[in-house]
Formats: structure tokens, sequence, C-alpha cells
């Protein structure tokens, strides 16, 4: 059997007193494109930055790729390696071009030779359909380029998983087409994708599976013409009331 490219059991999470993940359980397949939704505060956030130790968990297991996730920073860094994750903000370095950025990682972290790192990230900037933006500063683009921008900076890394954390939320709607359109691109190649977003015309056309988080448990898990069409729990119900409307 194919190991699975993320593997979460009975995952716990606590800021303070506030328990913000509840025994979480989630597997991921290889190559498959999940979508994370559920209301404001349901630990969708919380549970992908757990997946790359940008949060630790408590208690319970997480494996990326096989690679246990542990506390030791080796073990971070070795999972970390594995995934390109996009924030709902670019996080940018301002004073550097498009193509400074998208190379930093590559030759400081994977010690990738200049023209090298150079060469894939004009391909993967030529990808996202931004290539002639590669010299220009991130305050020289719109939002849409800068996402894309990050996303290539993201895929320069080579990782086998993406994670999405609301991309498209600080877009206006011209800009969350250039950036749906790109990750749609990007699963029609086979990427393992986890993405937390709102936008369910984009989980209906990409989607192997919808998850429905609710304070801080996983309340539903399914393909999504099923889970559109026939949710079976009222939370999920009552969530897909509220934003399809």
């Amino acid at each position: 059997m194919t190991e699975a490219a993320i593997r979460m059991i009975g995952v716990n999470k606590w800021f303070g007193a506030f328990h913000v993940l509840r025994d979480v359980d989630l597997e991921v397949a290889q190559g498959e494109k999940l979508v994370l939704c559920g209301p404001s505060g349901s630990g969708k956030s919380t549970l992908i930055r757990c997946i790359n130790g940008l949060e630790s968990h408590q208690s319970g297991q997480i494996a990326v790729d096989g690679l246990a996730l542990t506390d030791d920073p080796r073990d971070v860094e070795k999972v970390r390696r594995e995934i390109g994750m996009v924030f709902q903000h670019f996080n940018l370095f301002p004073h550097l071009t498009v193509l400074e950025n998208c190379v930093l990682a590559p030759i400081h972290v994977r010690k990738q030779p200049k023209p090298e790192a150079e060469a894939l990230a004009l391909q993967f900037l030529e990808k996202v359909r931004i290539a002639d933006q590669a010299q220009k500063y991130p305050a020289g683009l719109s939002g849409g380029q800068q996402q894309r921008a990050a996303i290539a900076r993201a895929l320069c890394m080579r990782p086998k998983i993406m994670l999405f954390d609301e991309p498209t939320s600080s877009l206006d709607p011209e800009a969350v087409k250039e950036v749906l359109d790109t990750m749609e691109a990007l699963a029609r190649d086979g990427m393992t994708m986890v993405v937390v977003t709102h936008e369910m015309g984009f989980a209906r056309q990409v989607a192997d599976r919808m998850v429905f988080m609710d304070e801080g448990q996983i309340v539903e898990s399914a393909p999504p013409e099923r889970f559109f069409a026939a949710p079976r729990h009222e939370r999920t119900q009552n969530f897909l009331r509220q934003i399809l409307r």
C-alpha cells in the first residue's frame, strides 16, 4: 500500500484553555485534493499549520509522507522540506524581486546553484503565468499576481504536498479567478493539496473530498457530490445554507 501523504491520529491542540483541535483523525492520500471548510474559529487553519509544524500539537500523532512530526527541530525541518504553504497574505519579501523571492529558499535550504535555481524559478513563474513579472518587486504587482508569485515560490522547493490557507480571501474577484485557475492547474498535475477555502465553486470542481470542521472537530467527510447534495449532519447543512445562499 502507498504511504499516506498526511496522517493525523488523535491530534489535540490547545491555545491556553481553548481546545482548538479535538481528537482529530485525518488521512490524505497521495495525489488527493482535500478541501477543508467550516465556520471561523473551527480549527481549519490551525489544523494545516500543525501539519507543517508552524503550530505544535500537544497530543496525538502527525506523519507527513511517512515522516513523524515531533518536537525535534530536525523532524520539523524534514517535514517542511516536503510541504509548500500558501497563506492568506502573500508574505513576499518586499525588498526582493519576484525572482529573488523564488530562489531564496532553494539556494539557502536545498543548496541549489543559483543559475539552476533561477532557471527552475522561471519555469514555475511561467507555469503560474507571471514570468514577465520576474524582475519586479512585490509592490509593483496586483494582489492576484503576488499570490501567484507566492505559489511559484512554494513550488520552487519541489514539495510533495501543497497547503493553502484561505489563499483568495483578501483578493478582489478578478484576482480570485487568477489564483483559483492556477490552483486548478496544480490539481490537474496531480499535486497533493489541502485547501482551506470558502470558494465552494472551486471545491465542487477540484476536490476529491470535502471535510467540514466545527468546534475543533471533523464533523463530516465526503466526496463533493454527496457533501453538497446530501450532507448528513445538521451542522454541515446549516453551514452550507448560509454559505451557498
